[in-house]
């Protein structure tokens, strides 16, 4: 169940510790290597020689998406071009692209925190995984990969797309170990079904890169008969599992403490949120070489659940499941509102499946919101309305689609759409 055992259970004085001395170094080293940091340590009066460690962590300024997009490509990066053996950047569908350069050591840090979260879902050298996120400038697929190496898994790098492949790939591998994002699990068992199909050699599923709500994550742990286990990571922290994933007891979020600091903060702010208070998710990373984040503002939100060691036997820090992004909130006659609550809600209603579509429509200047979504014969339009009645607090206009007759999306699904009715 451990892949680094000592490391996965250090006692919280040790973590604190461990955490105190690495900060002060990643202080240092990101002074020392790039101006750019220097001359924002500078202005932060955050002087490397003097810095406490964590007794300082709130002195250091706050960073996000702008300072990787203003100085894209490489103007943060703190080791020579030619020390750099990989990079990944995200989609960059909002604005200039975010880029990760990595070392070896990189590499090495990626491929033990992403080891670690398919030994805590239970994997075992030899086991069979099918790594579905694509293999290209997304980090996921190249992410699982590094991991699953570590790990010592039987690989089987099928990328994405072509469900039926990939399920012909599962059942002459025997696969037990699926990789995928979020939205793509449905999908396959959607194609399952039409296939008269089944996987009883498939016992865990790892999944990320979107919002994991509690009813998506029953309804594809159910239709698979597997654990299901939520991932977390992203480009700007190092990638897939790089800051740790739920365990089999299934109560939260563990974050590799002993390579980042979690903080959670009230959003616009730099006040940090008592535990179980929900807030922002700030990440320090203290192991990275090429470019450290310091206090990155994900966008993310959460709340600290537990510092107490875990059933599991892990000690790290555990979080709640992201309910939602900064970025992504909704605000529609006055109500303000995140997608996965709109997910958690439809899921809630027996018959309907996991393919829907949010439309944020402007008329003159007057919001509304059409929600269409699939289900089952029987499953009316006034059913979908109240429950989002009364989850969201007003009446969404939506239709009702048979299951299949919604566009589906290669890769991560689209579920907000803005249209102009001006």
């Amino acid at each position: 169940m451990f892949h680094n055992e000592k490391e996965e259970t250090l006692t919280r004085s040790e973590l604190t510790q461990l955490q105190d001395e690495r900060l002060k170094k990643v202080v240092k080293w990101i002074y020392t290597h790039n101006d750019v940091f220097k001359q924002r340590l500078d202005e932060a009066n955050v002087n490397p020689d003097t810095f406490r460690g964590l007794d300082d962590l709130t002195a250091l300024p706050t960073m996000n998406k702008k300072e990787f997009r203003e100085y894209f490509p490489l103007g943060m990066c703190c080791v020579p071009k030619d020390q750099i053996r990989e990079m990944h950047q995200s989609s960059g569908t909002s604005g200039t692209p975010v880029v990760m350069p990595y070392t070896n050591n990189d590499i090495h840090q990626w491929g033990e925190c992403m080891a670690r979260c398919y030994k805590m879902a239970g994997a075992q050298p030899g086991d069979v995984c099918q790594i579905t996120p694509t293999f290209g400038l997304f980090n996921g697929g190249f992410g699982m990969y590094h991991g699953a190496r570590q790990a010592e898994l039987f690989i089987v790098p099928a990328s994405s797309g072509n469900t039926e492949r990939q399920i012909r790939l599962a059942k002459a591998f025997n696969t037990k170990i699926l990789t995928a994002v979020v939205s793509y699990g449905p999908r396959i068992l959607e194609v399952l079904a039409q296939m008269n199909e089944t996987l009883p050699d498939l016992k865990i599923g790892i999944f990320g890169a979107e919002m994991f709500s509690p009813n998506m994550k029953k309804t594809i742990s159910e239709g698979f008969g597997i654990d299901a286990f939520d991932i977390y990571g992203m480009t700007e922290t190092g990638g897939v599992g790089t800051l740790g994933q739920d365990c089999p007891d299934h109560s939260g979020i563990h974050v590799w403490e002993d390579h980042y600091i979690v903080e959670i903060l009230k959003p616009g702010s730099n006040e940090q949120c008592p535990d179980g208070e929900q807030g922002e998710v700030v990440v320090t990373s203290l192991t990275r070489e090429a470019l450290p984040v310091i206090r990155f503002r994900t966008g993310d939100l959460s709340r600290v659940l537990s510092r107490e060691k875990c059933a599991c036997g892990r000690s790290h820090i555990r979080i709640a499941p992201i309910t939602g992004r900064l970025d992504d909130m909704l605000i529609v006659k006055g109500v303000n509102f995140f997608p996965s609550q709109v997910e958690q809600a439809l899921l809630e209603i027996p018959g309907v499946h996991p393919q829907y579509q949010i439309i944020i429509e402007n008329n003159h200047g007057v919001k509304d919101v059409h929600i269409n979504v699939e289900a089952e014969e029987g499953v009316t339009g006034y059913m979908v309305e109240k429950k989002l009645k009364e989850t969201l607090g007003f009446s969404p206009k939506g239709d009702v689609f048979k299951p299949g007759e919604l566009p589906r999306q290669a890769g991560k699904a689209q579920r907000v759409f803005f249209e102009d009715k001006n």
